[in-house]
């Protein structure tokens, strides 16, 4: 309880000073934001990034306005987009996924850029390091690699008697060939074929499932991406009505999906505000380390599960931290 207690009295000498400093300046505070997708389709993540900033003391229209630009699923849109953030000047740039972070990277050196969400900037050449990215880009990062491969595993733990796997993929997306690799190292481990569908838009996802049934997948992988968030009901639905179990990150998983493992999305665009509050009280991307979630949460949709016939195994949940029922 002492612990608790001086905690609290701790938190409270930190909040203060955060909350002066966005209100004492008299200076409006312009935010842009970049985004791949729909402003529908992103609501809760925005809405989680607003609330960190105003816990920070930030308030939007007194002291702080955000651009919002939507690219609606159109990759080819967000260098465009990047650009018109930056003729409004705006004093950072946040943004997720590597298609907008390197739209934002091409359309300025100058500005400071916040990446809310992101796979592996290392490897996608999006940063020099996490402990020092360089340039003007930090943020977030979510192991995407590694969280692909656990949920092959994943799978292959709760239905032992699965053949072949199939990913669900964007083309479009660099950050897929490591994922792939680590992945691929896991089926050959569990003696599993694994199978590739690209699809580019939510056009094609019934077509894409249409070739599952044919080729006799028994499983598929939803990997991260903007279309497959915003859209995770739909494939949710179309993977039960084909009988084919899923995974994906525990939004999919809440979406109606039956396996979601990941961390949580909602607390990294929420953390995006620390970013852009040390930003904005001087320090530089390049100074600023990118960080890492440390949970992650496995959630089991039984509800999906009775739906299949599938009886999820006492070993998965006991081990899931949500079990929608």
């Amino acid at each position: 309880m002492r612990r608790r207690v001086l905690f609290a009295l701790g938190a409270g000498t930190l909040i203060a000073p955060f909350g002066s400093f966005a209100q004492q300046r008299g200076k409006l505070w312009r935010i842009g934001f970049l985004g791949s997708e729909s402003a529908f389709g992103f609501a809760s993540r925005v809405e989680a990034f607003r609330e960190g900033l105003r816990d920070l003391g930030y308030e939007e229209g007194k002291n702080l306005t955000i651009e919002f630009r939507w690219a609606d699923g159109k990759n080819d849109r967000l260098p465009e987009l990047a650009a018109e953030l930056v003729r409004l000047n705006v004093d950072v740039l946040v943004t997720y996924a590597s298609p907008a972070i390197r739209a934002a990277k091409q359309a300025t050196t100058v500005i400071p850029i916040v990446m809310a969400a992101v796979a592996d900037p290392v490897a996608l050449g999006l940063i020099d390091s996490l402990a020092r990215p360089g340039g003007n880009v930090t943020g977030s990062t979510f192991f995407m690699t590694e969280l692909a491969a656990k949920r092959i595993q994943l799978l292959k733990d709760a239905f032992p008697r699965i053949k072949q796997v199939a990913v669900l993929f964007d083309p479009g997306n660099s950050a897929n060939a490591p994922a792939f690799k680590a992945m691929e190292t896991v089926v050959r481990s569990a003696k599993l074929l694994l199978r590739e569908f690209a699809v580019r838009g939510p056009d094609e996802f019934s077509s894409a499932f249409a070739s599952m049934v044919k080729e006799q997948i028994d499983a598929v992988v939803v990997m991260e991406n903007p279309i497959f968030i915003t859209n995770g009901k739909a494939i949710a639905q179309l993977a039960a009505k084909e009988r084919i179990v899923s995974v994906g990150q525990k939004e999919f998983a809440e979406a109606g999906g039956l396996i979601g493992y990941g961390a949580n999305l909602l607390d990294l665009y929420r953390r995006a505000a620390y970013f852009v509050d040390r930003i904005l009280r001087g320090a530089k991307p390049a100074d600023l380390p990118v960080e890492q979630p440390t949970k992650f949460d496995l959630v089991v949709n039984v509800k999906t599960a009775r739906a299949l016939g599938l009886k999820i195994p006492q070993s998965i949940l006991l081990r899931a931290e949500k079990v929608i029922e």
